[in-house]
């Protein structure tokens, strides 16, 4: 049975929620999104509230509803209050600016490393090593976080690279000599 599925999904009053057959749109505040669901899925919706029911008791389409309940309930989120991930940059000389709406990344390497965002994503930069990625949509969020992180990812040894804020790095023992 699925847990997360069965729960309702609570829409506020600037959310438009239309179920057009397959197809989930949501439109808010901040943005709009478009979600197309499986066929053994469906959504009832009421006044304030949002219910995905599943048309079997198949084990697939018991997992299916409580996927698609989970991302319905994030582009209500997203649209509402948007998603953010922080990123630190750790190390002698690593620093990032923002120029017009690219990032510009001094890491170490003996080039500029120069990001332009994605649709709907935006950089917020502050001080000189720690950036913010917003938008509306989680999936895309993460997705531009985990390539900004995979630029330069942490050394185990050092701990230098680029790191989410709440990341906890685990440094590694460098060799040890014997004596």
């Amino acid at each position: 049975m699925s847990r997360i599925g069965e729960k309702t999904i609570q829409i506020e009053d600037e959310v438009n929620i239309v179920v057009d057959g397959q197809n989930v749109n949501v439109t808010g505040p901040k943005g709009n999104l478009t979600c197309e669901i499986d066929t053994s899925i469906e959504i009832k919706q009421d006044a304030n509230e949002l219910r995905v029911l599943r048309k079997s008791e198949n084990r697939e389409v018991r997992a299916r509803q409580g996927l698609y309940r989970a991302l319905i309930a994030n582009m209500v989120t997203g649209v509402t209050k948007g998603f953010e991930k922080q990123l630190e940059l750790n190390g002698i000389g690593y620093r990032v600016q923002l120029q017009g709406k690219d990032l510009l990344f001094s890491i170490g390497y003996s080039h500029p490393v120069v990001i332009k965002p994605r649709k709907g994503i935006e950089f917020v930069v502050e001080g000189q090593n720690k950036v913010k990625v917003t938008g509306i949509d989680k999936q895309l969020v993460g997705q531009v976080a985990a390539e900004l992180r995979e630029i330069r990812s942490p050394d185990p040894y050092k701990g230098k690279g680029i790191k989410y804020a709440d990341e906890v790095l685990i440094k590694k023992q460098g060799k040890s000599v014997k004596k």
